[in-house]
C-alpha cells in the first residue's frame, strides 16, 4: 500500500500516550465500553493503543488481515466513516471474521490520517449492547482523529530526526563505511551528500563502503540522490562500493537502471567490500 507507515508499533509513543488519555474522554461521550487507535501494515491492522472498561475486547498488538477488518470498511468507504447499532446482524459486517471474533454490536470507526493526509489506520469504539451513532457522535470521533493526528506526526518527526545524524565509520585512514538507515528525504539527502563529500575531502578518503541494509527506498533518492553521491565521490577520485544491497534496492534498480552509468562496485557484505580493497578482518583468540 503506498500509503503505508513505515515505523513500527512501538515508535509512536506520542500517540498512544495522548490515545490512552483521549479515551476515557471518548468513551464517557459516547458511552461505549471499548475505545482503541489501530495502525494500517502492509497485509494487516494492529491495534496501537486500546482501552477496554469492562472486559477485555481489543487487546493492544491485536493484529488481523487487513481484507478480514472492519478497518478496511472505514478505509475505504467514500465518508471514510463506519457505523452499526448491530456488527453481527449488519450486512455490511455480518459475516465478517473480526464480527465473529469480537462479538460486539455497537461499533463506530473513522479514519486517521497524519498531517499529510496519508491514511495511518483507524480511530475506533465499540460496545457489546447495541448503540446508535448519529451525527455528532460520528463528527465527534472524527475531531478526536484530527487530535491525534499531531500525534502521529509529533512521533514521525522526532524518528527522522533520529535518522538524520550521517554515522561515517572509520576502518583505516583510507577506508570508510557510511550505513544509509531509513527513509531519506531532500532534507537528509542533501546533509548526507554535504557531510560524505566533506568528510572524504578533510580525511583524504580512497574507498567509500556505502551500506544500503537499513535504506527504506524511496524514488527521489535511489532515482537522484543516489547516483549523484556515487558520481560526485568519482570525480573527487574516491572509489565507492555497494554493500548491504536488499531485495527492494535491487528490484528499484531493475526498473530504474539508474546506478549502471557509473558502474559502483557491489558486494554482498562488508567483508567482501573490505576484501575486495585489499583487507582481510582476521578474529583475535
Amino acid at each position: 500500500m503506498s500509503e503505508e507507515h513505515l515505523m513500527d508499533s512501538e515508535g509512536y509513543y506520542s500517540l498512544k500516550s495522548a490515545a490512552q488519555k483521549i479515551f476515557e474522554v471518548v468513551t464517557q461521550r459516547l458511552d461505549v465500553q471499548t475505545a482503541y487507535v489501530t495502525m494500517r501494515g502492509k497485509h494487516a491492522m494492529t491495534v496501537l493503543s486500546s482501552l477496554n472498561k469492562k472486559e477485555e475486547i481489543v487487546p493492544e498488538g491485536y493484529t488481523i488481515d487487513y481484507n478480514e477488518s472492519h478497518c478496511r470498511l472505514i478505509i475505504n468507504d467514500q465518508d471514510h466513516v463506519l457505523s452499526t447499532n448491530n456488527l453481527m446482524e449488519d450486512k455490511l459486517t455480518s459475516d465478517m471474521k473480526a464480527s465473529a471474533e469480537l462479538q460486539v454490536r455497537g461499533y463506530l470507526g473513522v479514519t486517521l490520517r497524519d498531517l499529510k493526509g496519508n491514511v495511518f489506520g483507524t480511530l475506533c469504539v465499540m460496545d457489546k449492547e447495541e448503540k446508535n451513532f448519529d451525527d455528532q457522535d460520528i463528527e465527534f470521533l472524527q475531531t478526536i482523529a484530527s487530535v491525534l493526528s499531531h500525534m502521529i506526526d509529533l512521533d514521525q518527526t522526532h524518528y527522522n530526526m533520529g535518522l538524520m545524524n550521517v554515522p561515517i565509520i572509520p576502518i583505516t585512514e583510507s577506508v570508510s563505511v557510511v550505513p544509509i538507515q531509513g527513509i531519506v528525504d531532500e532534507e537528509r539527502a542533501d546533509k548526507l551528500m554535504r557531510d560524505v563529500l566533506l568528510y572524504g575531502k578533510e580525511q583524504d578518503i580512497d574507498h567509500f563502503v556505502l551500506d544500503l541494509s537499513g535504506l527504506v527506498v524511496r524514488d527521489q533518492f535511489f532515482s537522484e540522490m543516489l547516483p549523484k553521491l556515487i558520481h560526485a565521490l568519482q570525480v573527487m577520485g574516491i572509489d565507492t562500493i555497494l554493500t548491504g544491497i536488499t531485495p527492494e534496492v535491487a528490484h528499484k534498480e531493475i526498473e530504474t537502471n539508474v546506478l549502471s552509468t557509473h558502474k559502483p562496485k557491489t558486494v554482498s557484505n562488508l567483508k567482501t567490500a573490505l576484501s575486495t580493497i585489499g583487507f582481510k578482518l582476521v578474529e583475535s583468540h
